[in-house]
């Protein structure tokens, strides 16, 4: 993730016709008009959106986004010490219009670009503002040469991009935008001490070594299914075995839910699908993976 330090813009009036977007600490900036337009916003690291995974420099992110209507989707990243990118729209994602309901992946698969940890150390938030109409963001940031992926944002910290988004969105009808913001922390390097080189330690004597326990049977199994009671939500067992997938090295690339159901799609060491259903507001769950060499 380019790491930016920009100039402020000044604040403008909003015209009297409208409802003045609210500056939030938590949110950046919250249209307090309800509208039925939605947008939600998530990373790799947690799916359910709720929580503060953590990153280290170096490490690749990926953000998904997903409105429930038609919209022009905005992706901006506010860092620690104020830097803002704007990841979408980008040079190589295309337009910001986003289908209703589909997932969208940044970078998505089979892009030519990746978002690497690089910043200062604390907590980012990622902040998603979806239009039913095309925003005009040229007070806002702009591509400086044609070799730019990413356009160069004229504010600093979410407070100036809250307020230079207050006028971008001005113009639009007051329900119609709307945003979600969520959150990643990037972990201080570790210091690592001098190596101590250790006395030796005497042979102790031979003893058996114990045959490994045996993996899981949904580990090997290119088709695994279960149905069990648990006493955790939805949002918890399914990203309990996005997490299982993930560490045996699958990537996940998109993510979609409906109503009780969860259905995502990984790739990496070939593919794979997961199914998590839970039956009602029950306890009762039924999970399925399925791989693809």
């Amino acid at each position: 993730m380019k790491h930016i330090l920009l100039a402020t813009l000044p604040v403008l009036a909003l015209g009297a016709a409208s409802a003045a977007p609210k500056i939030s600490a938590q949110s950046i900036i919250v249209n307090p008009v309800t509208s039925d337009l939605k947008v939600r916003v998530w990373t790799d690291r947690d799916p359910s959106g709720q929580n503060t995974p953590s990153y280290s420099r170096g490490d690749k992110i990926q953000i998904f986004v997903t409105p429930n209507k038609d919209a022009y989707v905005y992706l901006f990243n506010v860092e620690a010490d104020g830097g803002v990118t704007q990841i979408l729209p980008n040079r190589f994602s295309g337009e910001a219009l986003v289908k209703a309901n589909v997932v969208k992946a940044f970078p998505g698969t089979g892009d030519k670009f990746t978002f690497d940890i690089a910043g200062p150390a604390g907590v980012n938030k990622v902040l998603a503002l979806a239009s039913s109409t095309p925003l005009n963001l040229t007070q806002l940031s702009s591509f400086k040469t044609s070799q730019d992926t990413f356009a160069t944002v004229n504010v600093q910290g979410q407070a100036g991009l809250a307020q230079a988004l207050s006028i971008v969105v001005n113009p639009v009808k007051d329900n119609a935008w709307v945003t979600s913001t969520v959150q990643y922390a990037v972990a201080a390097p570790i210091a690592r001490p001098a190596p101590v080189t250790p006395a030796p330690a005497p042979r102790p004597a031979p003893v058996a070594t114990p045959k490994p326990a045996p993996m899981p049977a949904w580990t090997s199994r290119s088709e695994w299914e279960s149905s069990f009671t648990s006493r955790e939500n939805l949002d918890s067992v399914y990203v309990r075995y996005v997490h299982e997938l993930q560490g045996q090295g699958y990537r996940l690339v998109a993510s979609k839910r409906s109503g009780n159901h969860y259905n995502a799609t990984f790739n990496g060491r070939g593919n794979a699908t997961l199914s998590v259903k839970q039956e009602g507001r029950s306890g009762k769950y039924e999970v399925k993976i399925t791989r693809r060499s």
